[in-house]
């Protein structure tokens, strides 16, 4: 009876060994299956995630505009000349004028400048006019008795020159 025992004691135990035996191998191949899983997953996020953004649609409306939706990646790279170059324009219109406006603001200060420059002239010229007639001469020359400047008596004497 002894060896029926003892058979029936490692029957037993093979018997439970065999859900634990089971349950290591069905957890060593949901362990399989969730690194197979895990691989398929990373894969398809490899697939889908690019570097390159999707063409924009072919519809341009307000609302993609509005939105920036057509502004993607790849339309930035391959306009970004053509944006660096506007922007260069874009400063050169400014500074110019910039400039332009400077100038005119030079131009307008010279020209009143000239302005009163003339004036000056102008009066300067018919203060002079004024003081070179000959009734002015006169009486500077009454007032300044030590002059021994005075009127002729006789009238010009005209000379002719045989040619």
């Amino acid at each position: 009876m002894e060896k029926n025992d003892d058979i029936e004691l490692e029957m037993q135990e093979i018997i439970e060994e065999q859900p634990a035996i089971q349950e290591e191998v069905s957890l060593k191949e949901e362990a399989s299956e969730m690194k197979e899983h895990a691989k398929k997953t990373i894969q398809k996020i490899k697939e889908k995630v690019k570097e390159e953004d999707t063409r924009p649609t072919s519809s341009l409306n307000l609302r993609t505009i509005l939105g920036g939706d057509f502004l993607t990646a790849e339309m930035v790279r391959k306009q970004i000349w053509l944006v660096v170059l506007m922007v260069f324009f874009t400063i050169i219109y400014v500074a110019s004028r910039y400039q332009c406006q400077q100038d005119l603001i030079a131009i307008d200060k010279l020209e009143k400048e000239l302005l009163d420059a003339k004036y000056k002239a102008l009066s300067s010229s018919s203060t002079l006019t004024e003081m070179c007639r000959e009734s002015h001469v006169l009486d500077a020359l009454k007032q300044n008795r030590d002059s021994l400047l005075h009127i002729s008596d006789q009238p010009p004497y005209i000379i002719n020159v045989p040619e």
